[in-house]
């Protein structure tokens, strides 16, 4: 897609600049007087394709790194052919009310292809065969040395994951322990709870039980014929085919032990201890997938002689530089680290500085958590990182190369090696061979290198010049000042830890500024776009793949980018959509033989565009028109209607598809979607309300994009036929806007999504001006309780605004900042670093609660500007500038004591448009490309 036209970036800067006169912004910091200890306390920074994570240890730096493009998988087929032949049976089922058939005809025959689904049973029957081999069966007897095997505790919620990450396949574990002489003749219980995925248990060499349920617990009686005097040993063999592995436990307070089955767990001996394990056969089939998973790349590590005891230790990142640093002293030496990812030179800098000269002493290294992995020297000063991902096409190669003032560097056993140094710059570039979904003919090599030899001779003051040159051209087009209080001075921690019961207005500004930054650090113009974690994850299999859901996740991402003036970042989303749109074709004629384009409820790197995992779930077919709302609203804000004519075939080619895939209901005559879902809730249906919201926008942009246009009337004339007979949002029983076509809802559901309000936000059909639909939406909103996950609470907040009550919204805004490392945990929240917890952490909550926040203050859905509609009593006082609205505005707004004190607005054209305060609205004027000062008496 093009980028926003250069007459407008004038435009934009001038605005920007004039408000910058009127004020001084406020920098905001996420700063901290400790080092990172988990993942999701270290600092994340990024150029939209490099992410890394920076932990800021003193003595041991760590920097845990990404690459956007880094997957499993491969280009493959993901529509099943011949689905569509099934269409009209499942249809039938579900309008009989035979849902779990629907389900189980789906189940079988309308899912798309996944992975190795062909070869996988045979190569299955036969890695079993192997692994369970009787020879084996020494590992399990009480006599077996083990004293070479590693150990591993046990159990956590992620398996084995955290030290045997990324591995699948066969593993032995085994538990030692003295019989208690009061055990002697009685039966025990294993109790273990979960464990991924089989387990094949022994009790002093003899086989006790098995079971492959993944999600069953493990209880497991043994006959005291098999107890023996002193030594007694548990040895399972851990069978995991995909995903995490190992012992789980219990996610109750029941714990892991073994006991007597006549008495008690508290007679027991615990069994979530040190376990020794043999990773005994690490190469399973492939098991069959529906879509990919976001990998991680590899690690950076600093190990510093001395730096063991240090004073007045700080790490920091800098949002309005897009930088963080860490200091600290060592025996009145300053140390200093700065680190930085630049777009423009595509590459993390990193910068070590000290008061006095020849202080560094250390040594940089390579990891990845890639068993295919190579690591090697380039000569004196450079280190070369080779990852290629197991059961796909994908490899990386990242170099990293080390400059030093004064002081001798080498390369050693795969380690930089540094003495005596000055100063020292390190710089690490990456690539794939990932070129398109269809092509991986790329050379990571040469790309890296490329990126490396760019850099070749210019220091790191020009490096951090242009870094910050280029993201500021974004960071300053908008600034935020919500208020101070004393919580300023105090950690980013602490200030979380206290938001919900000290004021800290600033916190709120500085999580939008936030939102922004991790936009403009994981989706910029060339790049894919932000996944589920931006570009950030640390795990070769992360919560949910790290891949697009297309529900709301992957459109909540992009939820601020027009508003808060990061437009440019929307451009990795069309270019999706292209990429989508594509694949969506052979998925709309291989399952519905219809026309045009459809996408359900995911996608990877590869674009998959078919329906996965469960139909109670996956057969969800609005995502691509939902998208097609993000072409309309770049269009509503920016009024290009060049971009329009680009992003038009898009939008056509989506409703095309709705034109085939719409059928009449037998009962209401109405036109429905069906099969689909109202997102993970209820199961396969006919008839959800959040379709039919979502494709009456879809048609509705269209119709009014092909008038601006003045193009394809006679399709026009055709939706605008369609639109009226599309089943309308109905009022239930209980009051409430009907999630479903007939009246079923429960007001005890606390489900976390809230599909059906889709017309309230991110649509706009719902809304003060349908005051009956309004109130039952809210209504349905009641019912669904406060509670939620981070993107549900995001958004919540949205809806809240929209509801213009803008104390409830600020609840949301609490619960979003609850630490979820604290009493919240398993709950919506906030990380140390500010990451939203689902948990666990998903970084649409970041985004969807960024654009929630200012649209408290404005709102421009609809044909009008509302201001302040939603304000909450703990912000009455602030400043934006730079904020912009549909219709081709650029807003400065102030307001004091909750009252309006200024409201200067830029418009791309002369025009008039209508302003809401307090109730009161008024026509104003604008000049084109002017700055206009609104004479506030009007609303007096």
């Amino acid at each position: 897609m093009r980028l926003i036209p250069i007459s407008a970036l004038l435009s934009i800067l001038v605005f920007a600049q004039a408000c910058a006169e009127k004020e001084q912004k406020k920098e905001y910091k996420l700063w901290y007087d400790e080092p990172a200890k988990e993942w999701t306390e270290a600092l994340p920074l990024g150029n939209g394709r490099i992410g890394a994570m920076v932990y800021g240890g003193a003595s041991q730096e760590h920097i845990q790194f990404n690459e956007e493009t880094l997957w499993t998988g491969e280009p493959r087929d993901y529509s099943r052919e011949g689905a569509a032949e099934y269409l009209d049976e499942i249809r039938q089922l579900v309008f009989e009310g035979k849902q779990d058939e629907a389900e189980e005809l789906a189940g079988k025959h309308f899912m798309g292809r996944m992975s190795n689904e062909d070869d996988y049973p045979n190569q299955l029957t036969r890695w079993l065969a192997e692994v369970k081999d009787k020879k084996k069966l020494e590992y399990a007897a009480v006599d077996f040395d083990d004293s070479s095997w590693k150990t591993i505790k046990v159990p956590n919620a992620d398996g084995w994951e955290p030290e045997l990450q990324g591995l699948d396949g066969s593993v032995w574990m085994r538990f030692s322990f003295e019989l208690p002489e009061s055990w002697s003749g009685k039966d025990l219980i294993l109790n273990f709870g979960r464990i991924r995925d089989t387990d094949i248990t022994y009790f002093n060499g003899t086989f006790i039980n098995s079971d492959d349920n993944k999600f069953g617990r493990r209880r497991y009686p043994v006959s005291a014929k098999h107890l023996r005097e002193g030594k007694n040993v548990i040895a399972i063999q851990v069978l995991n085919f995909y995903d995490d592995g190992g012992m789980i436990g219990f996610k109750d307070d029941e714990p892991m032990v073994v006991y007597p089955k006549s008495g008690s767990f508290e007679e027991g001996i615990p069994l979530d201890i040190e376990w020794k394990y043999l990773v005994d056969n690490s190469n399973p089939p492939e098991y069959p997938r529906y879509e990919a998973a976001y990998q991680p790349f590899g690690d950076i590590w600093l190990d510093f002689e001395g730096h063991d005891n240090v004073e007045h230790y700080t790490r920091d990142l800098n949002l309005s530089t897009a930088t963080s640093s860490v200091t600290y002293s060592i025996d009145g030496v300053d140390f200093r680290r700065e680190y930085f990812v630049s777009e423009p030179d595509q590459a993390l800098v990193v910068k070590l500085s000290a008061s006095k000269p020849t202080m560094f002493n250390f040594t940089a290294s390579f990891s990845s958590p890639h068993v295919d992995h190579e690591i090697t020297s380039e000569g004196d000063n450079t280190l070369k990182l080779k990852a290629s991902v197991k059961n796909g096409a994908l490899y990386g190669v990242s170099y990293l190369k080390a400059e030093a003032e004064s002081g001798v560097i080498s390369t050693k056993d795969g380690k930089i090696e540094i003495s005596g140094a000055n100063e020292v710059t390190l710089v690490l570039t990456a690539a794939t061979n990932y070129v398109k979904y269809d092509d991986v003919s790329g050379d990571a090599d040469q790309l890296a290198l490329k990126d490396l030899e760019a850099i070749q001779g210019k220091n790191h003051d020009q490096l951090i010049e242009t870094h910050i040159s280029d993201y500021q051209s974004f960071y300053n087009r908008f600034s935020i000042d919500l208020g101070s209080s004393e919580n300023e001075n105090l950690t980013t921690d602490e200030r979380i830890k206290r938001f919900g019961t000290s004021s800290d207005p600033s916190l709120v500004a500085l999580y939008v500024q936030y939102g922004r930054y991790l936009l403009l650090s994981s989706s910029r113009p060339g790049t894919r776009p932000a996944n589920l974690q931006g570009i950030w994850n640390d795990q070769m299999t992360p919560p949910w793949d790290c891949k697009y859901t297309a529900n709301i996740n992957l459109e909540m991402n992009y939820w601020p980018t027009e508003v808060l003036n990061l437009s440019e970042m929307h451009d990795p989303l069309f270019q999706m959509i292209q990429d989508l749109s594509e694949q969506g074709a052979e998925t709309a004629k291989d399952h519905y033989n219809a026309d045009g384009w459809v996408l359900h409820h995911n996608t990877d790197l590869w674009r998959a565009t078919a329906p996965i995992n469960n139909p109670n779930h996956g057969i969800w077919v609005s995502g691509g028109a939902w998208l097609c709302h993000h072409l309309w609203e770049r269009y509503l804000f920016t009024q290009d209607k060049e971009f329009l004519s680009e992003a038009y075939p898009l939008i056509k080619s989506s409703a095309d598809f709705f034109v085939d895939f719409l059928i009449e209901d037998p009962q209401t005559g109405f036109l429905i979607s069906t099969p689909s879902n109202s997102p993970e809730n209820g199961g396969l249906v006919a008839g959800p309300t959040m379709d039919h919201q979502i494709i009456r926008d879809l048609f509705n942009s269209c119709i009014e994009s092909s008038e601006i246009l003045g193009v394809d009337s006679d399709f026009r004339e055709k939706l605008k036929k369609m639109v009226p007979r599309i089943a309308p949002n109905q009022i239930g029983k209980h009051g409430q806007l009907q999630e479903w076509l007939t009246d079923i809802d429960d007001p005890e559901n606390k489900h976390r999504h809230v599909s059906h309000l889709w017309g309230v936000y991110p649509g706009n059909e719902i809304s003060v001006e349908t005051p009956d639909l309004f109130e039952a939406a809210k209504q349905s909103l009641i019912f669904r309780g406060d509670e939620g996950t981070g993107w549900s609470l995001a958004w919540k907040i949205n809806l809240w605004a929209r509801f213009r009550e803008g104390n409830h919204a600020w609840k949301m805004i609490e619960f979003l900042f609850s630490p979820a490392w604290t009493a919240r945990s398993g709950r919506g929240g906030s990380y140390v670093n500010l990451f939203d917890a689902h948990p666990p952490f998903q970084i649409d909550g970041n985004f969807g609660a960024a654009a929630g926040i200012v649209e408290m203050i404005v709102q421009s859905q609809g044909d009008k500007l509302v201001l302040l509609p939603a304000l909450p009593d703990a912000l009455p006082n602030g400043n934006i500038s730079g904020f912009k609205a549909r219709g081709g505005l650029t807003l400065h707004i102030q307001w004091k004591n909750a009252e309006l004190k200024s409201l200067s607005i830029q418009s791309n054209i002369s025009q008039t448009i209508d302003i809401e305060y307090h109730e009161v609205l008024r026509s104003v004027s604008l000049e084109g490309s002017n700055l206009n000062q609104v004479n506030l008496n009007l609303f007096k």
